[in-house]
């Protein structure tokens, strides 16, 4: 019998703060919103019930993720309060959606990801108005456009798809560019899933869906959970991508 190395025995991944939790969360939320639009966009008539379990699971981790928030016992301040009843609400049509036909269960799941991510923006918030210790020392390496993708691909608004040996990103809200992407996978913070999401117009090709890594998802975490960088007097920060709502191209 071989013993493992020494330091095997004990290593334990760290659990997912709050803020990890509800972005992935988020991503769940995604995933699951993409499975739904696969089946109501199928040649072939779905189950009734092919989205029953997806739909409970989510209603679990959304609960999981409404008691480590609550569990961090912040101040109850106004904002805060509005994303536990957030939180709330989503957990409640997560599981009212599983009841229901596919069309009204995508429905009860559109917003999501969004309410997911807004939610951690309000913790995020939250935590850095109690202060910031030295072993919470921020990395701060994202560039404002990584920043701006690892947002939009955590909210599901960032697809990819390819044609005549072209790449091509398509986004949603803020503006995404191919090399921005191309960046985040050469270092590990993003990826895209073959044919995961559902096709631009029916009867078209699936699309590739662009997730962050755990790593993409920690540092995005990080990054929001932050507090601002200081800058020496008369510089003047990296201001965020226009929003643009057409999609980018690259070879």
């Amino acid at each position: 019998m071989t013993t493992p190395p020494e330091g095997l025995l004990f290593d334990v991944a760290a659990p997912p703060t709050p803020v990890e939790r509800l972005l992935l969360l988020a991503d769940q939320y995604v995933q699951h919103n993409d499975m739904l639009d696969r089946l109501l966009r199928a040649s072939s008539r779905p189950e009734p019930d092919a989205h029953v379990t997806s739909a409970q699971r989510l209603a679990s981790a959304t609960r999981t993720a409404l008691k480590a928030v609550t569990d961090e016992r912040l101040f109850q301040s106004h904002d805060l309060s509005n994303a536990v009843v957030r939180l709330q609400q989503l957990a409640f049509l997560s599981s009212a959606s599983a009841d229901q036909q596919l069309p009204m269960a995508r429905t009860l799941t559109a917003l999501a990801p969004e309410a997911a991510m807004g939610c951690a923006d309000t913790l995020a918030h939250e935590i850095r108005r109690r202060g910031w210790t030295a072993s919470d020392d921020p990395d701060h390496s994202l560039t404002a456009a990584h920043h701006t993708a690892l947002w939009e691909i955590a909210c599901g608004n960032v697809v990819a798809t390819s044609s005549m040996g072209r790449q091509y990103v398509h986004y949603r809200d803020e503006r995404v560019v191919i090399g921005t992407l191309r960046a985040l996978e050469a270092h590990g913070l993003a990826e895209r899933v073959p044919k995961s999401a559902p096709s631009a117009y029916v009867g078209g090709p699936l699309q590739d869906r662009v997730r962050l890594t755990p790593a993409g998802t920690t540092a995005l975490a990080t990054a929001i959970s932050s507090p601002p960088v200081r800058r020496a007097p008369g510089t003047t920060p990296a201001s965020a991508p226009a929003a643009a709502t057409t999609a980018t191209r690259g070879r």
